[in-house]
């Protein structure tokens, strides 16, 4: 019997922070999943006491308020969410404060990057349009200097935690007549109370209830200059290419998990499971297909601990964190597909866990880019 896999990133510091991870999650928000999937959205309270355990910006320096980890942290939260089914946007978290930390003046990073880890702010990143998807190019939402402020006009759809969001990273266009990316910038603030911001209902999702996703309206919404993030306009879209590689190690992370928790409970469930007077496992169809998933998700694991390795050392190019998200998305789903089948019925029952993942996954291969935008990210490379 080989001995278990171990990813070479996961020291003894931070295996202890899993253990707490797991524990937390285990105990205050995995009972929360059916009651958060009946209304749509997570508890506000709920960011605050993620934070105060330290699972909000783990990966942030200490000088802001984060933990002082490194992504290895990140990852852990990531994957834990994951493996636990808890749908739980931390990572939305994440990703904007490595905006303000990474553009942000130090006037922005006092004034959020504390509040955020704490779970007083949450945050949501609003690029995607009813008319711009991973054609992030194609925004129409504007935002005009007038004085000491920036009117915006236009509206986002399918964003992440737009429910409860105190703070936004909104992608505009403040120079309209600017040729491709030259006239996109990024404003962040908070939204709450302005006249002329709106959020809408949550969006009814093929799977992923517990998580709200909004659209988001702006009608004359007046904010503060200083909202810019940057040293000017029309640095926007050139930040979120150099962003974007986190939020799809990020993606890549939580779809190596699921892979990985599908297994676990498809090999429990055909090991109890009974048919024709034995278990499902001694039959052999169920056992190659298993033999055939566990093998790509062991690959795939392999691949994304290098990537992660290649992130901790600063290393890891836009390309290389395409190909992570491409491809591990891909074989998550097919995963969670084959073991759905070897659920029979009962896979197509919202009641087991195998059911939820296979709804909740599909849109791994959408968000963060499509995977087509993947290919031809990776092709321009060739």
């Amino acid at each position: 019997m080989s001995l278990p896999y171990q990813s070479p990133w996961v020291t003894d510091e931070v295996a202890l922070f899993r253990a707490s991870v797991r524990r937390f999650l285990q105990e205050e928000l995995a009972p929360q999943q059916p009651r958060w999937r009946a209304q749509h959205h997570a508890d506000l309270d709920a960011w605050t006491r993620a934070g105060a355990v330290g699972l909000l910006l783990p990966d942030v320096p200490a000088e802001y308020g984060g933990a002082g980890g490194t992504f290895a942290h990140e990852a852990v939260v990531i994957d834990e969410l994951a493996r636990a089914g808890v749908h739980f946007a931390s990572s939305i978290q994440s990703i904007v404060a490595h905006y303000v930390l990474s553009y942000g003046s130090e006037a922005q990073k006092r004034a959020w990057l504390p509040r955020l880890a704490r779970g007083e702010l949450v945050a949501a990143v609003a690029m995607t349009e009813p008319g711009a998807g991973s054609d992030l190019q194609g925004l129409k939402t504007t935002a005009r200097r007038e004085g000491d402020q920036y009117v915006v006009d236009g509206s986002k759809t399918f964003i992440t935690n737009a429910f409860h969001a105190s703070l936004l990273c909104l992608a505009v266009k403040t120079d309209p007549k600017a040729a491709g990316p030259k006239g996109i910038s990024l404003l962040v603030f908070e939204p709450r109370g302005l006249p002329g911001y709106r959020v809408g209902q949550p969006l009814e999702k093929v799977g992923r209830h517990a998580q709200d996703t909004c659209e988001l309206f702006f009608d004359d919404l007046r904010v503060p200059a200083a909202s810019l993030l940057g040293p000017a306009e029309g640095k926007g879209f050139f930040q979120m290419m150099d962003q974007l590689p986190y939020e799809r190690l990020s993606v890549a992370v939580a779809a190596a998990a699921t892979a990985e928790r599908a297994l676990e409970v498809t090999t429990q469930y055909v090991k109890d499971r009974k048919a024709f007077g034995k278990p499902l496992l001694e039959f052999q169809n169920t056992r190659m297909k298993l033999a055939e998933c566990r093998t790509d998700a062991q690959v795939g694991r392999v691949f994304l601990d290098g990537c992660i390795q290649r992130h901790l050392a600063g290393q890891l190019d836009p390309v290389t964190a395409a190909m992570a998200k491409y491809w591990l998305t891909e074989r998550e789903f097919e995963i969670v597909d084959e073991c759905v089948q070897l659920h029979g019925g009962y896979g197509y029952m919202a009641e087991y866990p195998i059911a939820r993942m296979w709804t909740d996954c599909r849109v791994e291969r959408i968000y963060a880019g499509t995977n087509e935008i993947m290919k031809e990210l990776i092709a321009w490379s060739l």
